[in-house]
């Protein structure tokens, strides 16, 4: 066991392992536990291929294959229409409008592992959905992105399904950290994780994305003054501005007014964005990350349309809750290509 912790000091000496097995084919013969010591070395580096890989994502590559991302897109929105409209149910309008979005972060910003996912996320970027409504999208992209099976979109919000209406945490589904969709309190939970990543030295981000209408929670105001108090500065927060609630157009519901002025008033640094431009989120998430850490939390206001892609859901509150019907799914489905295939 000794040998073993030498090579771990070694390692926090940031002693270069890969110099060592040479050097040590010099010892003579009599040094005790000489093959195991070179045999620990060579474990310990192998471990350290492991744990020094970065998370590749799209834009870590010499290009991103925007093509894919099209495509992605096309089958994440057949996604949405057939899983709401299989249970009559759910949020396909506020889905279908995030889909650039999502598949963006998944596919090209953030730095995570689908394969290992752990609650605590450390050493990844983590993702929060405060308007758990729009689970489907998320859902869709977390199984195709190798999460779970994407067979199992097939189970959403049926009895004993892990892919309920709004996320949870109970059945364990990978992904998933908190459940949501009490609308408000999602930029609470990704303030506290990001400052728990500063406060273990972990250099990743915390992101997380909010429905407009949710802005008429107080909540989010506390957790707006909290982040800045705290200069959480890398937690990346986005707003879907598509300007519509379930009962109508914010404007008629409760005026946000400047929300540009009001975030820069609250103290953080703010970017706007098109969200139904995969070049522009990408574009702008990346800026965003390069603009962390320098004292400010950051917000970005995001312009979408809700429905997104299917004409006849596009331009209206409609569809913010309601599933199409089996008429409606065929004239969806014939907007959007399979791509990906079909689960």
């Amino acid at each position: 066991m000794h040998i073993f912790l030498v090579a771990k000091r070694l390692i926090s000496l940031k002693t270069d392992l890969r110099t060592i097995p040479e050097s040590y084919q010099q010892l003579p013969i009599f040094f005790d536990g000489k093959n195991l010591f070179l045999a620990a070395i060579e474990s310990t580096l192998k471990m350290l291929e492991t744990i020094e890989k970065p998370i590749e994502t799209m834009s870590e590559t010499s290009s991103i294959d925007w093509d894919y991302l099209q495509k992605f897109c096309s089958q994440t929105r057949r996604d949405i229409v057939r899983m709401t409209n299989g249970v009559n149910s759910g949020h396909p309008g506020g889905s279908l409008g995030c889909t650039e979005f999502f598949v963006a972060m998944y596919n090209v910003i953030m730095k995570h592992d689908p394969k290992n996912f752990t609650m605590d996320g450390i050493g990844q970027d983590v993702f929060f959905l405060s308007n758990g409504h729009i689970s489907p999208v998320w859902y869709s992209v977390l199984a195709r992105c190798g999460y779970f099976e994407v067979g199992e979109l097939a189970t959403f919000r049926k009895l004993n399904s892990r892919l309920q209406g709004h996320p949870a945490t109970e059945e364990g589904l990978p992904g998933i950290r908190v459940a949501s969709g009490s609308l408000g309190q999602g930029l609470s939970v990704a303030s506290g994780a990001a400052l728990s990543k500063k406060l273990n030295n972990d250099s990743n981000h915390v992101f997380s994305l909010h429905g407009d209408g949710e802005l008429q929670e107080g909540q989010i105001w506390e957790a707006a003054m909290f982040a800045v108090a705290h200069k959480i500065d890398n937690l990346i927060s986005t707003i879907d501005y598509n300007g519509r609630q379930i009962d109508g157009d914010v404007d008629d519901i409760m005026p946000l007014g400047d929300l540009h002025a009001k975030w820069v008033a609250f103290g953080w640094d703010v970017l706007e964005m098109n969200g139904n431009n995969l070049q522009e989120v990408v574009d702008t998430m990346n800026e965003a990350k390069n603009r962390s850490g320098n004292g400010k939390p950051i917000m970005i206001l995001m312009r979408t349309e809700m429905g997104q892609g299917i004409d006849f859901m596009m331009g209206t509150h409609k569809w913010h809750g309601v599933a199409p019907n089996d008429e409606q799914l065929k004239q969806a489905l014939a907007q959007q290509e399979e791509t990906l295939g079909d689960y």
